[in-house]
């Protein structure tokens, strides 16, 4: 019996360490706001590309919380100036003609990496993307901008 209680023990750690191998998105709050630019559609497909981008390695044990979209102010000719000047600098199409931004909240893991506080939580953390003409969205900028 005590086998068994150990080899049961011990999968349910090694399920445990797999699942922190990536950012947690799985219970993610989204706020979709109020949009007479973007449909909740476009939205979703911008939300889809942030939370892959969480999903990768530099995101670790990190634990999304919440999406939400800014406002339609925020996706106004500066902006997407900037983000065209963004993607210019980084070899990248600079003819976007539409930008949005979202602000997210997290959790970061209590081993987090020197960037991070460790066990903490951020907020208001900011995703811009771009796109032209209603093709995919490219995630250009995230942080506190």
């Amino acid at each position: 019996m005590k086998k068994i209680i150990s080899l049961l023990l011990s999968v349910v750690c090694v399920c445990c360490m797999i699942g922190c191998a990536k950012g947690s998105v799985s219970d993610v709050k989204i706020d979709y706001g109020t949009s007479s630019i973007y449909s909740e559609d476009d939205m979703n497909e911008a939300i889809e590309i942030i939370k892959d981008k969480f999903n990768t390695g530099s995101w670790r044990g990190f634990e999304l919380q919440s999406i939400a979209y800014s406002s339609d102010e925020k996706c106004n000719l500066d902006n997407l100036g900037w983000l065209r000047d963004l993607a210019e600098a980084n070899h990248m199409s600079d003819e976007f003609t539409q930008c949005i931004m979202f602000e997210s909240d997290f959790h970061t893991p209590e081993n987090a990496s020197a960037e991070w506080n460790p066990d903490a939580d951020y907020e208001n953390y900011q995703w811009w993307l771009a796109r032209t003409d209603n093709s995919e969205w490219e995630l250009l900028s995230w942080g506190y901008c």
